[in-house]
């Protein structure tokens, strides 16, 4: 199969952007991401991954290519297993069709994944375009080339149990697709953004989430970190920086898809957004400097200090989300 890998600061829109290209829609990865309205921000201390509370700051799992899906009207088909036999058959019958295929899986069950990169994370995205006997040849926007995986392997991480369980989840277009154009999906896809993170449903999404976190930061004892401090603060930073963002919590990503937009808009005001974001994102990562110092014992801790930036960044999001919200309504279907 003539499959083209693509590299990309985020597994799940990275698939999504493989998979298009390849059925003859080549939008780039920050486009999907954007009209999949993917920014986000969650702090969940009553989910639980290894042991720490949830922090997200994109669409829950799934949400972004089932939102692309339906911005767009694609003919993406997604299906889930109890069986993982059936799951496995049904991947063979649409490799032997030529179909390159998106794959849910746990990333810490797939040997090609370096182990210093290794976490029990269930929702990791994956494309397998390929398969000779026991061996399947896979695309993962984690690494910069292809790699192989054994059947066992593969079905080991598509249906490993616990939270976001992937249960052999698989997602493929059923055919090709014409560009469309998306002009006027802009706006709408940014007003969906900036109404959940300024009014979200609950408490601990959006701006209200990033000051919960402030205030959950707020409530450490000062000084020297405990043990189980110091994996609440470097967990912070891992899930930010680390854990498929591009860096930033997604600011960074989500910024180039203003940019691209402004520039397809014509849209002075849109590019300045871009920039204005980035900046947010540069301010999110100096946080996520302060907790990694703290959490290493280079600096104090300081509880205080620590809130009061998480309140700044809110206030910031905050201003900058009112005023996108304000100028999409300038745009083609806003």
């Amino acid at each position: 199969m003539d499959f083209q890998h693509r590299q990309g600061s985020h597994c799940e829109s990275t698939a999504a952007a493989s998979l298009l290209a390849h059925h003859g829609w080549p939008l780039s990865e920050a486009m999907c991401f954007g009209l999949a309205s993917g920014l986000s921000f969650s702090y969940l201390p009553f989910v639980k991954i290894y042991g720490m509370p949830l922090v997200a700051y994109r669409a829950l799992p799934g949400r972004i290519i089932a939102r692309l899906r339906r911005r767009l009207k694609l003919p993406l088909r997604m299906q889930q297993f109890t069986d993982s036999t059936a799951g496995q058959v049904r991947l063979d019958a649409l490799l032997a069709q030529g179909q390159p295929v998106g794959l849910q899986a746990c990333i810490y069950w797939l040997p090609y994944i370096p182990e210093n990169l290794r976490f029990h994370f269930n929702a990791h995205n994956l494309i397998i375009y390929g398969q000779q006997g026991d061996s399947y040849a896979v695309s993962d926007s984690v690494l910069e080339g292809t790699h192989r995986i054994a059947r066992d392997d593969l079905q080991r991480a598509r249906f490993v149990r616990g939270k976001l369980a992937p249960k052999g989840r698989l997602f493929y277009f059923s055919q090709d697709v014409a560009a469309q154009d998306i002009r006027g999906q802009i706006g709408p896809a940014i007003k969906q953004v900036a109404r959940e993170m300024l009014q979200p449903a609950l408490p601990w999404i959006g701006v209200k989430g990033i000051r919960f976190l402030g205030k959950q930061l707020g409530q450490l004892d000062a000084g020297l970190p405990t043990r189980e401090t110091t994996r609440l603060l470097l967990h912070i930073v891992r899930m930010q920086e680390v854990i498929g963002t591009g860096g930033a919590g997604f600011r960074f990503l989500y910024a180039a898809f203003l940019q691209e937009s402004a520039q397809l808009l014509q849209s002075e005001p849109l590019a300045h957004k871009a920039i204005a974001l980035t900046e947010i994102g540069d301010a999110w990562r100096q946080f996520a400097v302060e907790l990694a110092r703290m959490a290493k014992g280079r600096e104090p801790l300081s509880p205080r200090l620590l809130q009061a930036t998480a309140e700044a960044l809110a206030a910031r999001e905050t201003e900058f989300f009112r005023s996108l919200s304000a100028l999409r309504t300038q745009l083609p279907g806003g």
